[in-house]
């Protein structure tokens, strides 16, 4: 059995927790996440922690924000007009919409607050800023 190794594809699977024990993500119950390590599909922490495992290793890791989604940034967040709303969106906290900016670029982007005139839109990824727990297991090197 080898260890894990920039380049190597792997499948695992993973509990990912706030700092409060909240699992906002989990592979049980499902097949186990696959990707390459370096490939940038993954937060850089989660793929550096699975380097040097081997297969049936287990972990626990800490993140800080900037090794995964990054900090939580005032500048993502912006404040609209309630008319700059199309008609058939009721902007309700907690929705989630895709926009494009632009371009052809598409953003996804959190409502955060809503007043009379105005909707609060929050372009961070909702994990940003906050510290993260992963439970590894390393199921196999393909």
């Amino acid at each position: 059995m080898g260890h894990a190794k920039a380049g190597d594809t792997v499948k695992v699977h993973y509990t990912g927790k706030l700092g409060d024990g909240t699992v906002f993500d989990t592979s049980a119950n499902r097949e186990p996440l696959e990707f390459t390590i370096g490939g940038g599909k993954i937060i850089q922490g989660f793929e550096e922690a699975v380097v040097g495992m081997s297969p049936e290793d287990e972990k626990t890791i800490h993140l800080s924000p900037e090794k995964g989604y990054g900090p939580h940034r005032d500048e993502m967040v912006v404040e609209v007009e309630r008319t700059q709303f199309p008609s058939h969106i009721e902007p309700e906290i907690g929705k989630r919409l895709q926009i494009q900016q632009s371009g052809e670029q598409h953003i996804i982007v959190e409502i955060t607050g809503v007043s009379e005139s105005k909707v609060t839109l929050d372009a961070n990824h909702p994990l940003a800023g906050h510290d993260l727990i992963f439970d590894i297991e390393l199921v196999e090197i393909l």
